[in-house]
C-alpha cells in the first residue's frame, strides 16, 4: 500500500467533505483575496503530538504557496500554550484550511497520547502495546501511524496481511487444529510464510493452539490466573498475547502474567481528541 496516495487521498476527501460546492462562504465573502496573514496552532493540554506533517499537508493543499513551518515534531511532549506549527500566507486560504488541518492534528495526538498512557503504565516489562483493526473508517494507516509515535506497536494492518484466526472461524473451521492445518496446508501449496495467530478463551484451547502449531497464541478475556498458567504451558513455543476489556488500570497486572503482547483497542477507538487551537498572530 502506498502511504502517499493513501494519504493524498484521504485529505482530498476530508477537505471536499467540508467545502462542498462553493468552499468557506464566510472567509470568501469577508476577506480580501489578496489579505496575508499569519497563524500558530497552540496546544491547550499536556500530551504526545502526532499529524504535524498531515496537518501541514492539509495546509498545502488548500493552497501550495501557504508556508507551513512546524516548531515541534512528532513524538514531543507538549504542555498547555506550546506552539507547534506556524503557517502564513493568504488569509483565506489558512481559513480554508483550520478545522480539516486541526481535526486530524486533534485526533492523531489523542491516539499517541491515550497509547503514551498504556505504553508508560507497563514500563519496566518486556511486553508491548498492540493495536487492533478498531479504527476510524478510511484512517486506518494514519491511527496506526499514531499508534507507534506514543510508543506502541502495530498488529496486522488488515485482513491481508496476517492469518488470526477467530472463534467464528473455529467454528465454521472445524476446530481449532483443523482450521491451522488447513491453512498451513494452503500456505504451503502456495509457497508462503505467513504468521498464524489463534484466539483462545481457555486452557484447553491453548494446548490445543499450542499443538496445532500457532506462531502466536491470544488470550481473549481470561483472568490474571488463566493468563499466568496459559504463559507456564506455552513456556516460549510461541509469543502470547493478551487481549479483551484491557484498560489502563489492569494493563500492568497483565503484562506481569510474562504474556509477549497486548492489545488494546481503546487506544484507536475510545481516544479523546487532544485540544488545539488556531490564532492568527
Amino acid at each position: 500500500m502506498n502511504f502517499d496516495l493513501e494519504l493524498t487521498a484521504t485529505l482530498e476527501k476530508a477537505l471536499a467533505e467540508d467545502f462542498g460546492a462553493v468552499g468557506d462562504l464566510t472567509s470568501n465573502l469577508l476577506l480580501e483575496e489578496r489579505q496575508a496573514g499569519s497563524a500558530t496552532i497552540v496546544s491547550k493540554e499536556s500530551g504526545v503530538v502526532a499529524g504535524l506533517e498531515v496537518c501541514g499537508a492539509v495546509f498545502r493543499a488548500v493552497d501550495p504557496n501557504l508556508e507551513v513551518e512546524k516548531v515541534i515534531s512528532d513524538g514531543t511532549a507538549a504542555t498547555p500554550g506550546d506552539h507547534v506549527l506556524n503557517v502564513r500566507g493568504s488569509a483565506r486560504s489558512i481559513l480554508a484550511a483550520e478545522r480539516t488541518a486541526l481535526n486530524f492534528l486533534q485526533r492523531l495526538s489523542g491516539i499517541a497520547t491515550l497509547t503514551a498512557r498504556f505504553v508508560e503504565q507497563i514500563s519496566g516489562t518486556r511486553c508491548k502495546i498492540l493495536d487492533t483493526r478498531k479504527t476510524t473508517p478510511g484512517l486506518r494507516l494514519l491511527e496506526k501511524y499514531a499508534v507507534t509515535v506514543g510508543g506502541g506497536h502495530n498488529h496486522r494492518f488488515g485482513l491481508y496481511d496476517m492469518i488470526l484466526i477467530k472463534e467464528n472461524h473455529i467454528r465454521l473451521g472445524g476446530g481449532i487444529e483443523a482450521a491451522v492445518a488447513r491453512i498451513r496446508n494452503s500456505l504451503s501449496l502456495e509457497q508462503r510464510q505467513i504468521q498464524i495467530e489463534v484466539e483462545t478463551t481457555s486452557l484447553p484451547e491453548v494446548k490445543v493452539a499450542l499443538h496445532a502449531g500457532a506462531d502466536r497464541i491470544m488470550l481473549d478475556n481470561m483472568t490474571l490466573a488463566e493468563m499466568k498458567v496459559a504463559v507456564e504451558v506455552i513456556d516460549g513455543r510461541c509469543e502470547v498475547e493478551a487481549s479483551g476489556g484491557v484498560d489502563l488500570g489492569s494493563v500492568r497486572e497483565i503484562a506481569g502474567t510474562g504474556v509477549d503482547y497486548i492489545s488494546v483497542g481503546a487506544i484507536t477507538h475510545s481516544a479523546r481528541a487532544f485540544d488545539f487551537t488556531l490564532l492568527f498572530n
